[in-house]
């Protein structure tokens, strides 16, 4: 069991459900606090942020592999260091975004991309980090962010199976004890097809630790899917609405679906139940509605049942259908009117 501020993340708890404000804020900290708000009404039980700049992400240049030339991304047209400079959050956004996050009763956290981003967050006490997938190759991050101790959430996005084990025994080996990965295709959005959450119990075993999944699928029904298959952390892009625009909108929650979420999560965490055959409590009350055996037609003691005197019907008070063929054949003790049902004392 892994403890994050005031949650408990395992399999015996509701998935731990995180609302992702990347670049959704617009520049704008009112909206940035809003969305602080609004994540905690939908009732997630965390918001998390992303801490850079242009500067610790990239070159200010606008050429070559710096431009983004790719006519089918969300931000084909512009320049990484353009990119991350209308993205990032403003470093002293943070406490305030952390304390209205505290004061509403969620965790706040954030994704460091580099030592100074570590020393920041360290600093504004948080409870634990996520690393993104595009560094979780990324061995002396891994390594500055295990040292703290904390908990750590990490993407696997695009990781081969042996950049995993390097990554997972960097973390382990430089402090990290509270480990969870994250199953993540690294596509904006990612398709249901491409999702391959499968690999979440597979992940588990290979790694020993708890499993969850960074979702960039349109919809609630991967992630609800992926409770079934053992994943206690979700995460998901959150905004305020969509037609806002911004960096992440076009693939991020809308507050009500953020709602539906949480909501159908903790059923599907709750229908996991166990391993359990015949009437549950709540179901014996409903065991009367089974078929059994009745007498159809009037009956003086000595007549003998004959599928014309008997039949299989509800309610279930009767003798188990089962037994019709023994049954059959059989003579009667005592006088039976319509609509008894049959038990073993009845007969000769």
């Amino acid at each position: 069991m892994i403890t994050i501020g005031n949650r408990k993340i395992g399999a015996g708890q509701t998935p731990f459900i995180i609302a992702e404000m990347s670049g959704n804020h617009n520049q704008s900290l009112e909206r940035a606090l809003e969305i602080v708000e609004a994540a905690a009404k939908t009732g997630a039980h965390a918001l998390k942020i992303q801490t850079y700049t242009p500067d610790t992400m990239t070159l200010d240049l606008d050429e070559r592999e710096f431009h983004i030339s790719d006519p089918n991304s969300l931000w084909a047209g512009t320049s990484l260091y353009k990119l991350y400079g209308q993205a990032y959050t403003p470093w002293e956004w943070h406490q305030p975004i952390f304390e209205r996050a505290r004061e509403l009763g969620i965790v706040a956290f954030s994704t460091p991309f580099d030592d100074t981003a570590v020393d920041l967050l360290e600093s504004l006490e948080v409870p634990c980090y996520k690393i993104a997938s595009f560094e979780n190759t990324d061995l002396p991050l891994i390594r500055r962010v295990a040292a703290t101790g904390k908990p750590m959430i990490i993407s696997t996005g695009m990781a081969s199976i042996a950049e995993l084990d390097d990554t997972v025994r960097a973390a382990r080996e430089a402090g990290c004890k509270d480990l969870i990965l994250l199953k993540c295709t690294s596509t904006y959005p990612a398709t249901a097809g491409n999702t391959n959450i499968l690999t979440i119990p597979h992940m588990r075993e290979l790694f020993d630790c708890e499993v969850g999944l960074s979702d960039h699928t349109m919809g609630v029904g991967v992630s609800v899917a992926s409770v079934a298959l053992g994943a206690t952390v979700i995460e998901k892009h959150f905004t305020l609405n969509r037609a806002d625009g911004g960096v992440d909108s076009t693939f991020s929650m809308e507050p009500a679906e953020m709602a539906q979420l949480v909501t159908e999560a903790e059923r599907a965490w709750q229908a996991l139940g166990k391993i359990s055959y015949g009437a549950t409590e709540a179901e014996k009350k409903s065991l009367v509605f089974r078929r059994s055996l009745y007498v159809v037609n009037a009956l003086k003691a000595g007549d003998v049942l004959t599928k014309e005197n008997v039949r299989s019907i509800r309610p279930g008070l009767g003798l188990p259908t089962k037994y019709m063929g023994m049954v059959l054949g059989m003579t009667v003790k005592r006088d039976m009117v319509r609509g008894t049902a049959l038990e073993w004392d009845c007969f000769l």
